[in-house]
């Protein structure tokens, strides 16, 4: 079967903390990504809770719609992990001892000098006719088992141990015993400083392509991304395909175009930094160091970020960042002239190429007629000039933050991009 028959594959997440929302299921959207690579379509995403009877029904149905059915969980121990014996029942196959994985789990047990519990004896079953995924971090080991032209796949819960389970062992069996040839890959292109609405009416004809190469759009806090899937057979028709559309965009969409893939805007602006030789220094007022934490995430941040002063009180505007009092009173900390002091003055107290500032009104209070909540004003300042905007952002407090700190930093990205006067002009 080769990606191009679209093999289809249904993914079953069990545990009933999954369904409470204790647990946050990572493992399907992992697999989901991990297949796709492959070519391998996935239509289906179920969430059944510790119940035989139901997980049963569910195993049933993906096998009846999908050529591959993969359990995530249930394979611990205890009594609520029901996933091993269900499946035997799904398949009729009868449970066999398997002492290698018996051996495995008992030598885990003694390099942790403790006695391995009874309880443990269950996961060294398996159906008659599988192929046993060892587990190397934990002690549930995965399986595979054919049937006819269906097959099914058994993983243990736990991220750690699922994940390397599917990179080593099943998708390279996937890759060798379903003959999946084909790929798919994907490119990411991340775009702020635009709304979703102005991005599709852009790009409106490119979401609509169907076939071998589909662009999708999806929306963040103060970022679009478009993704480029192409399918195909070799990796350099998959780059050809991806290239060209995103040349398309790119021709569409400009400057608001900020990075790829796992480029973070934080990592653009680092860089662009480094490659400039400058440094900055931040005063954060309504984002709350937001801004700082987002710059610092990036290792090697402090080569060129100096440091900040979350100027939250008026009185620390002025004292620690050279905001005339004055001009507070005179304005109000949520306005044009105060955040451009604030942008000059924290360049000039920590001696930074640039300076960075953010002032707003994040809300659900404080807020007026003229000042609704929402409201925040951004600078930027070097040796010679200002340059500042004001935005007036929708959403909740979290939501206002972290597009003020998306917005500031995209500002100071374009200000670093701009041409940069000849010299002696």
């Amino acid at each position: 079967m080769s990606a191009m028959a679209a093999m289809k594959t249904e993914l079953i997440a069990v545990g009933t903390e999954l369904l409470l929302g204790y647990t946050v299921n990572t493992n399907t959207a992992f697999l989901s990504r991990r297949l796709a690579e492959l070519g391998v379509d996935c239509y289906h995403h179920v969430t059944v809770g510790d119940n035989p009877a139901r997980l049963a029904e569910a195993v049933k149905a993906g096998l009846a719609r999908a050529d591959c059915v993969i359990t995530c969980g249930g394979l611990g121990p205890t009594v609520d992990d029901i996933t091993l014996p269900t499946l035997t029942k799904v398949a009729q196959r009868p449970l066999v001892l398997d002492h290698a994985v018996l051996s495995r789990i008992r030598e885990r047990f003694t390099r942790m000098r403790i006695p391995m519990p009874q309880s443990n004896l269950r996961q060294a079953y398996v159906p008659r006719g599988a192929l046993v995924l060892p587990n190397k971090v934990g002690t549930a080991p995965g399986f595979l088992l054919p049937l006819r032209t269906k097959l099914l796949i058994a993983l243990p819960g736990p991220p750690k141990e699922l994940e390397p389970m599917v990179t080593d062992q099943v998708l390279p069996w996937l890759k060798a015993h379903r003959g999946l040839t084909g790929l798919l890959r994907s490119r990411t292109l991340h775009l702020t400083g635009i709304t979703e609405s102005e991005v599709d009416e852009r790009v409106a004809d490119l979401l609509k392509l169907k076939g071998a190469v589909t662009v999708g759009i999806y929306a963040h806090a103060g970022q679009v991304d478009l993704r480029i899937t192409a399918k195909g057979e070799t990796p350099a028709a998959l780059q050809k395909a991806t290239r060209k559309v995103e040349q398309d965009i790119r021709a569409r969409m400009g400057g608001v175009v900020f990075g790829v893939d796992d480029e973070t805007l934080e990592q653009v602006v680092g860089t662009l930094l480094m490659k400039s030789r400058k440094t900055v220094a931040l005063a954060e007022s309504c984002t709350g160091g937001l801004i700082g934490h987002r710059l610092t995430q990036v290792p090697g941040s402090s080569a060129y970020f100096l440091g900040g002063v979350v100027a939250y009180a008026n009185a620390v505007k002025t004292a620690l960042v050279g905001v005339p009092a004055a001009l507070l009173r005179q304005h109000g900390a949520v306005s044009d002239p105060v955040v451009r002091e604030m942008a000059a003055g924290i360049r000039k107290t920590l001696r930074a190429d640039y300076g960075l500032a953010v002032t707003g009104i994040a809300g659900p209070t404080g807020g007026t007629a003229q000042k609704p909540v929402g409201t925040v004003h951004l600078a930027v300042a070097d040796a010679k000039q200002v340059a500042s905007r004001a935005l007036h952002l929708t959403g909740d407090r979290a939501i206002i933050k972290a597009r003020a700190a998306q917005a500031a930093l995209d500002l100071l990205r374009t200000t670093l991009l701009a041409p940069k006067p000849a010299a002696g002009r």
